[in-house]
């Protein structure tokens, strides 16, 4: 196509290929509208696309930004349409021109042929069509807009629920993890001196334990302790005979102290500033269903109370 003056562009030896294009197909949404690119137009036209830019700029003034904006090179980049566009190993030279419909409506005022007038129509009347189209599907859009909110809530659901497993996970592989809360059910009387005894390696400076009823098991237990950290027992002397498994004990192992308390129901056992509840007596855990839970409570307020 070549172009004449009073800006008409006619196809060069009269050929034109134009209306064989799918128009349709050539609209895009870019920035939230429905354009047409200017390499695409101008193969419409059966001219260059130099040749259609140069036209536009000699008549600016009908194409405001409503009517024509020029894709970024971040667009560029991001857009499949323009890599389609651009052939194999070429490069693009200058950001694209993007058309709105009332621009490609006024490109057909600044290239008046027959071509441009016939291709005008087509494209008015694909706008018209695509325009139809998401309107009649507008709620189908809605639910696919719909299922990919909630396709992203899920993910997100997911990330954070994989990301809790994972900190469970860690924590069990973490030897050195301190247990928060449970149950020892009947029976478990294994797992509940392994838990026990786990807390007492844990102490750097202290072990204090308010146990109304204890026996040489307990002093067993606390033989697990760490070199240089002090043991304490408060207990109710009326239920509580270890005097003479203390002694045997305090000659061999280093010392353990036994105060007495009277005004203490629950069993507590403090690892250096950390305060377990314990629902039942420590030597006779597992033989009935126990709970225990690690408490915020500050370990010296329980130990100036007792008396």
């Amino acid at each position: 196509m070549k172009e004449k003056e009073n800006n008409i562009l006619e196809p060069v030896n009269g050929g034109d290929n134009s209306l064989l294009l799918p128009i349709e197909s050539l609209i895009h949404v870019i920035r939230g509208q429905q354009v047409m690119l200017d390499s695409d137009l101008a193969r419409l036209y059966g001219v260059e696309t130099r040749v259609l830019n140069q036209a536009v700029k000699r008549n600016i003034e009908r194409f405001p930004e409503d009517f024509m904006f020029q894709l970024t090179k971040e667009e560029c980049l991001k857009s499949q349409i323009v890599i389609l566009n651009t052939a194999r190993g070429q490069h693009l030279k200058y950001m694209p021109y993007a058309f709105t419909e009332n621009g490609v409506a006024m490109l057909s005022s600044v290239l008046r042929s027959k071509t441009a007038i016939e291709v005008n129509i087509r494209i008015m009347r694909a706008f018209t069509s695509m325009r139809s189209f998401l309107m009649n599907n507008a709620h189908v859009f809605r639910r696919l807009e719909a299922v990919e909110h909630h396709q992203l809530l899920l993910q997100k659901h997911l990330s954070e629920h994989d990301k809790k497993i994972e900190e469970v996970l860690t924590r069990l592989d973490n030897k050195d993890s301190e247990p928060i809360e449970g149950f020892f059910f009947e029976g478990q009387i294994f797992d509940a001196y392994t838990l026990i005894s786990d807390l007492i390696r844990k102490a750097t400076t202290r072990i204090i334990l308010i146990d109304n009823y204890v026996d040489d098991r307990i002093l067993k237990v606390l033989t697990k302790r760490k070199e240089g950290v002090a043991a304490t027992i408060y207990t109710d002397p009326r239920h509580s005979q270890i005097n003479n498994d203390l002694r045997r004990h305090n000659a061999q192992y280093p010392p353990i102290e036994v105060r007495n308390c009277t005004n203490v129901h629950d069993r507590f056992l403090i690892i250096d500033n950390t305060v377990y509840f314990i629902g039942g007596s420590i030597k006779d855990l597992g033989k009935k269903i126990v709970a225990f839970s690690q408490m915020q409570q500050n370990p010296d307020d329980i130990l100036s109370r007792l008396r």
